[in-house]
């Protein structure tokens, strides 16, 4: 079993400024196995991770964060980055095109665009879903995803969904497979993983929020 971090953001977001060698330090630090900067809109970190994990203990898996219409949806193993704007269904048939799988991030948290908050799961064909996503309050969101989970039989997925980078790892996934992209894309498919860990704490999270949107005005 591989300890994965499938929804991590880079200053390659603009709601981030984690530097992908930070995020690498880490998620060494935490046991991290398999990592994926998920950025919004655009895998313009990939090169950088890509360069910077080849021939280390950690498998960086492609992906993206795409802003649909009626919200945000992982493009796992997608190498290439998707409008956004399109329909939820034309941006799953977009990110299964380039071969990758398509994951619903904190699918019923309204106040982060929650697909889930907006349409009927049954209307899309999504690959799984994040039960774990480190960023909650009272957890009502995640348990939500995973009584959906349980019901439909969709894959679950842990995630830190870290815009600062001393986050990364607080949510994951335990993961059955063969460390490379091609195994943990298919593990995936096949429900051999498990969501895992803790939330951000909420005070860390509040004060780092503070410092990135009221303090750095006044830089």
């Amino acid at each position: 079993m591989y300890k994965m971090d499938s929804h991590i953001h880079s200053e390659y977001s603009a709601d981030s400024s984690s530097k992908i060698d930070d995020i690498l330090r880490v998620a060494k630090r935490e046991n991290i196995d398999i990592i994926a900067i998920s950025d919004h809109n655009n895998t313009d970190a990939l090169p950088e991770v890509m360069a910077k994990t080849k021939n280390t203990d950690i498998l960086a898996i492609p992906s993206i964060e795409v802003s649909s219409s009626l919200g945000h949806i992982l493009g796992f193993g997608c190498e290439e980055s998707i409008p956004k704007g399109l329909t939820p269904q034309d941006t799953i048939d977009r990110i299964h095109d380039l071969g990758g799988l398509a994951i619903v991030p904190h699918p019923f948290c309204f106040y982060r665009h929650g697909l889930l908050c907006k349409i009927d799961y049954e209307e899309l064909k999504i690959d799984a879903i994040e039960t774990k996503n480190a960023r909650f309050i009272v957890g009502y969101c995640n348990s939500k995803a995973k009584r959906l989970a349980k019901k439909e039989k969709i894959p679950t997925l842990g995630a830190s969904d870290a815009h600062y980078w001393e986050f990364v790892g607080d949510c994951y996934s335990l993961i059955d497979c063969e460390k490379d992209i091609d195994s943990v894309l298919k593990a995936i498919k096949k429900g051999k993983v498990e969501a895992n860990g803790k939330g951000t704490n909420n005070i860390l999270l509040s004060k780092y929020l503070f410092e990135r949107m009221v303090l750095k005005k006044f830089d």
